[in-house]
């Protein structure tokens, strides 16, 4: 038996048998309890203040790198997910509020991480093209003979 349908037996009857609460108001402790007790179930928990500056820090930093260059999209998302949950927090919806929060700090995160990836590549692809220049230098043989190098005499 439910914790409810135990109180609400408690209250319409009485240990010596009296008529206890009247039907109506038994009724209504019927419907208003089971109520009560979801809705305090569903409250929302303290504040996510931490999980917002956290993901505001993240955001922050994903557009000081080159996260628009390289995961716009994902910055994008973050952004929107922090702004989401800047909405939710002020309504009051905390569980919401974290829960976007978190998700943008994700986002933000991986953006910053595609964009430290996608600078790595840039700067692998310079090294590759400084290494090919050197390597055809070095195929088209030493300089020629004929040129002398400084503090040499002219003939």
């Amino acid at each position: 038996m439910s914790e409810a349908a135990i109180f609400i037996k408690r209250f319409t009857r009485s240990e010596s048998g009296a008529r206890g609460l009247p039907r109506r108001a038994a009724a209504l402790l019927a419907v208003l309890l089971p109520a009560a007790l979801v809705l305090s179930g569903c409250a929302s928990g303290p504040k996510p203040t931490a999980q917002l500056v956290r993901a505001s820090t993240l955001v922050s930093e994903a557009e000081k790198g080159q996260a628009q260059r390289y995961a716009a999209a994902d910055l994008q998302r973050a952004r929107d997910e922090l702004s989401e949950a800047q909405t939710a927090d002020s309504d009051g919806k905390y569980d919401d509020a974290r829960s976007l929060a978190e998700k943008a700090a994700a986002d933000a995160d991986l953006a910053s991480a595609r964009a430290a990836r996608g600078t790595a590549r840039q700067s692998a692809d310079e090294v590759h093209r400084s290494l090919d220049t050197l390597r055809q230098q070095l195929e088209n043989g030493p300089a020629p003979s004929g040129n002398t190098g400084p503090g040499q005499d002219h003939p």
